[in-house]
């Protein structure tokens, strides 16, 4: 997931697009990806959820081309609980957001791998949902759930909100499990699917403890251009 919003995020910054990542998992590994250190008291996403801080306020310019990062820091541990007794809490990113649309050719959210008020705030802001997809069969099970979530935010919060399209990560294509849940995708999601597959590289893994993209750390990895063709397959789509 973290590996998929920096390696895209810094593949569509290499092709000239301006992109805003915003990172609201308290593991903050999006951050930590793009370089940005997490020093005591500085400002993050928890603030503009509680705090009523600006994206302007808490944003940093990173060193990968054309991407800003708005950070997570371990603060945004304690944002689901604390947002509960919160006024319109569900929609307090898509108000912050709205106000930087203009300046992004894409706004991107690093979602928390669980289906609390964090990532209903950001289904709320969103425009569409994109969707990485680890060839294993405990991810299919995991996807249901989140597709559940949608419906129910698509009806109470968020009309437009749609599956943008879904990525298939962690891609061996050696192994018959692999093969089967790129099967069972396509079949479920159709032309949803992306063509391009991220495949199961070490270099990607490794990226991150480097604090640099794979574009940055390895550019002629297979992970990068892999990242590059997805990229690309985005941009082809259109928003």
């Amino acid at each position: 997931k973290s590996t998929t919003a920096v390696n895209l995020s810094a593949a569509l910054g290499e092709l000239g697009k301006k992109v805003l990542l915003i990172d609201l998992d308290p593991q903050g590994n999006s951050t930590s990806g793009l370089g940005v250190e997490k020093e005591p008291g500085m400002q993050c996403v928890y603030d503009i959820l509680l705090n009523d801080a600006s994206v302007e306020d808490v944003k940093h310019v990173t060193e990968t081309k054309n991407v800003d990062v708005v950070p997570a820091t371990i603060n945004l541990a304690g944002a689901e609980v604390e947002l509960v007794p919160e006024m319109s809490r569900e929609s307090r990113l898509k108000s912050a957001t709205d106000e930087v649309r203009e300046e992004y050719d894409y706004v991107m959210i690093d979602c928390p791998p669980s289906l609390g008020l964090l990532t209903i705030n950001a289904l709320t802001a969103a425009d569409a949902l994109f969707i990485p997809i680890q060839c294993e069969y405990y991810a299919l099970e995991g996807v249901s759930k989140l597709l559940d979530s949608m419906k129910i935010v698509k009806t109470r919060l968020n009309s437009k909100l749609d599956v943008y399209g879904v990525l298939l990560t962690m891609y061996d294509k050696r192994t018959t499990l692999t093969h089967q849940v790129d099967e069972e995708v396509r079949k479920y999601f159709g032309n949803l699917v992306f063509e391009t597959v991220i495949p199961r590289t070490v270099k990607l893994a490794e990226a991150p403890s480097y604090a640099q993209s794979i574009l940055d750390y390895d550019t002629n990895n297979k992970g990068a251009i892999a990242y590059r063709a997805l990229a690309k397959e985005v941009v082809k789509r259109g928003k």
